[in-house]
């Protein structure tokens, strides 16, 4: 068991690493806050890297649990639905909610987590190194080594949590000592950032909407930004036609966008240096276990099960596991030799469950939502949700507008959906019925 006075160390002082730091310090602990970066707050986000996230309920349900929501929310953008943007013809709106009055939330990344770190260091107790790349952890005694600009730094701690992403230094430590497993499973897929900048000082696309280029294989999405710009992404095959490798110039770039994205190429001026000289981020899966190693060693978020972004839960998700290890610890009564284990096995059943709803959101996203088969389901679904409130909610409401764990958000939504298959079946055995006994009717007259 870990004392109070004993120091936590958490590597990553990103969206994850704030907010852990935040519950740990309102529960008494002294926190080290390591990051690899400089100070977010002092300069420039790096070009292409914004990548803007849906807040929803999840992420909110932990910004409240230490008094930022209303904060965050001041500078947030809420999107009601998907605005679909088919190459020819009118745009379609889309609602999240059967009532249309739900919405996810566009914020920026580096501002809150700019707010994250704001509160976090505002708390006693709590203090952030900078500049910090770690370099080495023995598991055994908490020891710690980072590359620094004045050269290699050493630290120890008793309690050591990974916070710090996909590519987990954390992570990577503990595999060296052969103290887990990882996969790691990438698309064949990439991100481009580009910008839509306000058009005659305001707006140029519905605000109040997430804009969505399906193309079958490939899509752009745009989310609202409070200078009243967009944040355009492009997800696209990294190889073959139509990809990434397969568009370099600039006369072959704005043709493919004016064939496939015409009522973009208007309203953003700067699409060929956008996209000539943003970054092509990667985009894949990350399984490992255990997450913890006696104790004293742990991951969360990113470190421990970094999904792709099509359901935009990465972030909600990983607040929820600051929750969700607050909660271990209470029940625990802070021993983290019984709360990391308590932890994974809470939440691993549900990363798995988000990172597959996400792959399969990728599909319907880039595929389906242009489909009036898939409209007239949804149309469906709102009316269900309408006349049986509570009892039918879509699998969508479900994961952004509720804390409902998502495991069981999947086990739901398969009830109702075997439900639902047997009242169809029923109603078209009535229906036949019906029709063979009108036309046996029929020939007796």
């Amino acid at each position: 068991m870990t004392a109070r006075r004993d120091e936590v160390a958490i590597i990553g002082a990103g969206l994850a690493g704030c907010l852990a730091a935040c519950f740990l310090a309102r529960r008494g602990y002294p926190v080290a806050l390591y990051e690899r970066r400089s100070d977010p707050r002092a300069g420039t986000a790096e070009r292409g890297r914004s990548i803007n996230l849906a807040l929803s309920e999840r992420g909110l349900d932990a910004l409240r649990r230490i008094g930022l929501a209303e904060q965050v929310m001041t500078d947030a953008l809420p999107m009601r639905g998907r605005m679909i943007h088919p190459v020819e013809g009118e745009q379609q709106f889309q609602s999240y909610s059967a009532a249309g009055d739900r919405a996810i939330n566009s914020i920026s990344r580096g501002a809150l987590n700019n707010a994250l770190l704001d509160e976090a260091t505002a708390l006693p107790g709590v203090r952030v190194v900078f500049d910090h790349r770690l370099v080495g952890l023995d598991p055994t005694d908490g020891s710690l080594s980072f590359e620094t600009p004045q050269g290699t730094v050493a630290a120890k701690a008793s309690v050591v949590l990974g916070a710090d992403g996909a590519g987990s230094a954390v992570r990577g430590q503990l595999l060296a000592y052969g103290l887990l497993n990882e996969s790691v499973d990438f698309l064949d897929y990439g991100y481009k950032e580009l910008t839509i900048p306000p058009l005659g000082g305001d707006f140029s696309l519905d605000p109040d909407a997430l804009h969505i280029w399906p193309r079958g294989t490939s899509m752009m999405i745009a989310l609202p930004n409070p200078d009243r710009s967009f944040t355009c992404t492009l997800f696209w095959p990294n190889d073959g036609v139509g990809s990434f490798a397969s568009l370099t110039g600039p006369a072959e770039i704005e043709r493919h966008f004016a064939e496939h994205y015409p009522d973009v190429i208007p309203l953003a001026p700067n699409l060929v240096d956008d996209y000539q000289h943003n970054p092509v981020g990667v985009l894949g899966t990350v399984r490992c276990t255990p997450w913890q190693v006696n104790g004293s060693v742990g991951l969360l978020g990113d470190a421990a099960h970094a999904i792709v972004p099509f359901y935009g839960q990465g972030a909600n998700c990983a607040f929820e596991d600051v929750v969700e290890l607050d909660r271990c610890l209470d029940e625990c009564t802070d021993d983290w030799l019984a709360a990391l284990p308590l932890f994974q096995r809470r939440r691993q059943e549900n990363a798995e469950a988000i990172a597959t709803m996400a792959l399969t959101n990728f599909v319907e996203m880039r595929d389906k939502v242009a489909s009036p088969v898939f409209q007239a389901r949804r149309r469906v679904e709102h009316a269900l949700e309408r006349a049986l409130p509570g009892r039918y909610v879509s699998q969508y409401e479900l994961v952004s507008f509720s804390t409902t764990p998502y495991a069981e958000v999947r086990r739901q939504v398969r009830r109702q959906h075997r439900v639902l298959g047997a009242v169809v079946g029923a109603a078209a055995l009535l229906l036949v019925g019906a029709i063979g006994a009108a036309l046996s009717r029929g020939r007796q007259a």
